[in-house]
């Protein structure tokens, strides 16, 4: 596939770094990274990407959830991640990918390549 820019908005630096070298590996190039719901929400406004994989948790026990809805007004793809107990999204969104963590590279191509193809 490949070619697609992506945003990764993750509060874990392990884990975004993780992230970052699968989209590397598997042929995609990484937009930006963002750890916060505000860093997420500007990033957003720049729309500099193709696709986001946005983590549901993050910092200050802050949900994702109005960065999904700013990409789906705007029609960008994305999915979510999570790793702890799932709160449950917000109706609009409960049909979203959901890839849990420990992640493998074949869930993230998957994931992106499901996203990018709805």
């Amino acid at each position: 596939m490949g070619e697609a820019r992506i945003l990764i908005v993750e509060d874990e630096a392990l884990i975004s770094m993780m992230l970052e070298d699968f989209i590397e590996t598997l042929g995609y190039e990484l937009s930006d990274t963002a750890e916060t719901l505000e860093a997420g929400l500007a990033a957003v406004e720049e729309a500099a990407f193709d696709i986001a994989v946005l983590d549901v948790n993050l910092r200050d026990r802050k949900a994702s959830w109005p960065i999904a809805d700013a990409l789906d007004e705007k029609g960008i793809p994305f999915f979510f991640t999570s790793g702890a107990d799932l709160e449950k999204p917000p109706e609009r969104h409960q049909n979203r990918i959901l890839v849990a963590k420990p992640f493998t590279l074949h869930g993230i191509d998957d994931a992106l390549q499901k996203a990018l193809a709805a």
